[in-house]
Order: structure tokens, then sequence, then C-alpha cells
């Protein structure tokens, strides 16, 4: 095992000198000129590609693609300690303590705990966290504006619910889900688009409560969605490829019947 911990931090050490020469005055003209916000996109285009490689199941994939988020994340972390903002160490002396922090089951006084049990313990410890921080304006400040907006919604209102601002139980969400369809088709027949547009948001809001309450996360289930969309509907363009038509070309009758023959093969 010590053999393994030593090839570990040989490899995370070849990995920073990598990026150090490729940010040195004599390094790559490219990395040297990027920004850290430059930097910030490309993180979030790497863990959006580690998440398909996920969906696809292919371990080569994960593999490459956690290797492209890794390099994004220490590149980042050079940057910080170029500028004397902070290190690598410092980055993993501070995950390591939170972590340690929020499992005090496992590193305080253990005992035998079920996982709903450590959900509510781990918003809790976060609660408190955000009340010791006094430098926060806000109870939401810890979420990101460039989350995806329905993980985002999910997150505050997650945050809101420890405070007791939410349903009782998910009758109330539906009743509310109710209400808004009721007001988006009143403001679908009467506008503005203003106002389409401010009942439409709230329909989604709802929807992204809905989903907390099931217990499912409302951007993996549209992403689902969305990509059994594509299967079907590629389905459809290839069958009617095959009838020598092309999808413009072809009736809604005609994608509908395949589109329902795409759901059966599924």
């Amino acid at each position: 095992m010590k053999n393994d911990d030593n090839k570990y931090l040989r490899k995370l050490k070849e990995l920073e000198q990598l990026i150090k020469k490729l940010r040195a005055p004599d390094g790559c003209p490219w990395d040297r000129q990027q920004k850290k916000e430059d930097i910030g996109k490309y993180i979030l285009e790497e863990a959006y590609e580690v998440v398909d490689s996920l969906d696809k199941a292919d371990p080569q994939a994960l593999k490459e693609e956690l290797g492209d988020l890794l390099f994004q994340i220490l590149f980042l972390a050079q940057m910080s300690a170029e500028t004397g903002s902070f290190s690598l160490g410092d980055v993993m002396d501070g995950i390591n303590e939170k972590m340690i922090r929020r499992h005090p089951h496992i590193f305080g006084d253990k005992k035998e705990i079920s996982v709903q049990e450590v959900k509510e313990n781990w918003q809790q410890i976060k609660k408190k966290e955000r009340q010791d921080k006094k430098s926060e304006e806000s109870l939401f400040a810890g979420i990101p504006r460039s989350l995806p907006a329905l993980k985002r919604a999910q997150k505050i209102t997650s945050i809101a619910s420890t405070f007791g601002f939410d349903w009782t139980n998910t009758d109330g969400v539906l009743e509310k889900l109710k209400e808004e369809l009721r007001e988006f088709d009143d403001a679908v027949k009467n506008g503005p688009d203003s106002k389409i547009e401010e009942e439409l948001g709230d329909l989604l809001f709802t929807i992204v409560n809905l989903s907390r309450f099931l217990s499912i996360d409302a951007e993996t289930a549209l992403s689902k969605t969305t990509e059994k969309f594509l299967r079907r509907f590629s389905y459809v363009t290839k069958q009617l490829s095959s009838l020598g038509i092309s999808p413009a070309q072809a009736t809604l009758p005609q994608m509908n019947a395949l589109w329902n023959e795409a759901k059966i093969k599924e």
C-alpha cells in the first residue's frame, strides 16, 4: 500500500510540474495567457463530458474525461498558487477537513446511522457552516449562478427547506403545480409575452420542487428525456430514409406512426 501511495504522489507531482512548465515564461504562449475565468469554463465543459461518459458506461472514455477534468482543476490551482492566493496543498487540506467535519458518524463518535440521517446531518452541518461565515451576504451565496437553471433552482429550494420554508408533503406541491398550470394557461390566452414567460418560469420552478420532494434530480431527469427523444427521433429519420423520404417531406401522421414504433421497440 505504501508503494501505491508513493506512486500516486509521484504521478500527481509529475502532472503539477508539467503544468508549471506550460505556465513558465518559456512555456506555451496559449497556456500562459489563460485567465481563471477561462479555466472555469473549461472545468464546466469537462465536468459535463465526465457525466456523458458515465451515461455511456464506457470505462475508457470515463478515464480520459476524468483526466481532462483533473488537469483543469490542477491548472486552476497552479494559477492561484502563482498569485499567492492558495496552493494545491491548501485545496487538499480544505476538502479533507470539510469531509471529516461533515462525517461525524465516521470520524467522531461512531454509531449506526441511516442514509436519510446522513443526508439530514449533512444539510444541518452545511447550514451551520453558512451561519459561521460572517462575510456571506446571503444564505444562497454558495450556489453558483453558472449552474444549469434546473440544478440551481433545486439546490436553492433545498436550502430554503432546511429553514422550514417548504410544503409539508408532495400533495401540497401537486396542488401548487395545478395552480401554476391554470395561471400559465390564462397567460397564454391573454398575454403579454412577458407574463407568459413569468408563468412558465413559475411552472418549471414548481416542477423542480416536485422533483426534490420525490428525491429525483430534475437536471438528470430532463437530460434522460432529451436523450430518449434523440433516440426515438433518430429511429424516425432512419426509417424515413429507408423509404426515400426526408424529414422535411414526411407528413406528421407518418412521423407519429414511426415514433410509436420506436416507443414499442424500447
